[in-house]
């Protein structure tokens, strides 16, 4: 399905040769097999791409909405048509079912799409004035070059998150994808080639991540990152963006808690909560991280919950019936075994799962895991682990478990179950999050925002929102004969 090779630098609209002496390997996760070769670019060749990106605004920003929207109507066409073959890559590359790589395929072109709308709506601002000489009005303006920073997790669907509203809005790109997810930038970029975008509005590096990070952070051309992945990485950039001034859009973890009320439809909620935590193997930044249940209900809820675990199916992506892939490498499994390790040992119960991976497939696989009676000092309640373990710990109070619930640092998205009106209301305006979830795990939807507060992050991407981070507000000022 892959050559040996795969180039993976993409400047001014021009695919670039491989250097031999300068390739990483990508691995399937699910078999430890390499796929190809892809370019081990650097500061050399993130800077090219910069100044590819800075030549080509002038043209692009000046287009209209309606001309730049042509072509990405054009590309969300067609990702939905090849949405099998891209699948399979992002499967191969990243370890997901391919039912799910598939969604996410036809996710990420319904971005395209809403942003191929949007594109003819950066409406600005009349302001009426209090002096009779003075007119006023606000001018939005697409504000410079964008390098786009994107996780493995999502490697399709998080890129186009990005470049959608960014192109639309008027702005030229560098992308940086994850190395371990590199093919499906490929193949995003190719779509764009194939969709018509100009030279230079879309350039790709693959390779050294800090090498190329630091280039984007320190060339005056680039005037916004914008970048999805861990908090620690996220204050790296705030941090070091500072000495320009240079504006940074941070899409960063989650600790995600759901809270099943007493009155919450218990076959609704286990089923609903599998579904948030297993998707890609809890690999996930708005996956539930920690379950909160009722006492009343909480023997009922587990075991419900851990009879639908149990016929979960652990394999290969490309496989028909898997409902779990590998998780992403081995540490991210090492991490996932001692969030559990700790639990145990601090009084945890295992409800089902738990053992290390004995299977026949050599890839990073872990067993899908509950565990009961967790307390607030396990890591597990306290740390984001990403990946398939399920902490639940039960609650008597409402004041308490919202307490609870919002006592992190992490802030991007939280869940309930109830079928009551009022608490629905009072609870949601009480969690500190940006995204709330009422018998609801799947809130991501291309119209409308999505952001965390607190340290998870400081933007929103989707909806009209989305295009607020690539506009820069210019304010006009006229004095006219009264």
């Amino acid at each position: 399905m892959i050559s040996t090779v795969t180039k993976s630098i993409y400047i001014n609209g021009e695919w670039q040769d491989i250097d031999s002496s300068k390739t990483q390997v990508v691995y399937n996760p699910a078999t430890l097999e390499p796929i190809t070769e892809v370019a081990f670019g650097g500061q050399t060749e993130t800077k090219e791409a910069i100044d590819a990106a800075s030549k080509a605004f002038p043209v692009w920003s000046e287009m209209t909405g309606r001309q730049r929207s042509r072509i990405l109507y054009k590309a969300a066409e067609l990702m939905r048509k090849d949405a099998k073959r891209l699948g399979e890559i992002l499967t191969v590359e990243q370890g997901k079912p391919l039912k799910e790589a598939i969604g996410e395929v036809k996710g990420a072109a319904g971005f395209l799409l809403w942003y191929a709308e949007e594109a003819s709506r950066g409406y600005g601002e009349w302001i009426p004035s209090s002096m009779k000489e003075k007119r006023m009005l606000v001018i939005p303006k697409p504000i410079g070059v964008v390098a786009a920073i994107t996780p493995w997790n999502f490697p399709s669907s998080m890129i186009t998150r990005k470049l959608g509203p960014a192109l639309a809005a008027g702005c030229t790109t560098v992308l940086k994808p994850s190395p371990e997810t590199p093919l499906s930038a490929i193949e995003i970029v190719k779509i764009f080639e194939e969709a018509g975008m100009p030279p230079g509005v879309i350039n790709l590096v693959t390779g050294d991540a800090q090498a190329i990070g630091k280039e984007m952070l320190t060339n005056k051309g680039v005037k916004l990152i914008t970048f999805t992945g861990s908090t620690a990485v996220g204050k790296y950039l705030m941090r070091e963006a500072a000495d320009q001034v240079k504006k940074v859009s941070l899409e960063l973890g989650g600790h995600a808690p759901i809270i099943a009320f007493s009155d919450a439809d218990i076959d609704k909620a286990t089923s609903l909560s599998l579904a948030s935590k297993f998707r890609n193997n809890g690999q996930t930044c708005i996956c539930a991280n920690r379950l909160y249940v009722h006492e009343s209900i909480a023997d009922g809820f587990t075991a419900m919950l851990k009879e639908k675990v149990e016929k979960l199916k652990v394999g290969l992506g490309l496989e028909e019936d898997t409902d779990l892939g590998p998780l992403i490498s081995e540490q991210a499994r090492e991490k996932v075994q001692a969030h559990l390790d700790d639990a145990l040992e601090k009084g945890a119960e295992l409800v089902t799962g738990g053992n290390k991976w004995a299977g026949e497939l050599q890839g990073y696989f872990c067993p899908p895991t509950i565990i009961k009676n967790a307390t607030d000092d396990m890591k597990v309640m306290r740390e984001e682990t990403f990946g398939p373990l399920f902490p639940i710990q039960t609650f008597s109070d409402e004041e308490e478990v919202i307490k609870k619930a919002n006592d992190t640092d992490y802030g991007l998205a939280a869940y309930i179950f109830t079928e009551n009106t009022s608490r629905t209301l009072r609870v949601a305006e009480r969690l500190e999050y940006g995204i709330i979830g009422v018998n609801d795990v799947f809130p991501s939807v291309p119209e409308a925002p999505f952001g965390g507060i607190k340290q998870s992050g400081n933007a929103k991407e989707g909806g009209h929102y989305g295009m607020d981070e690539f506009l820069e507000k210019k304010f006009v000022s006229i004095g006219i004969d009264s």
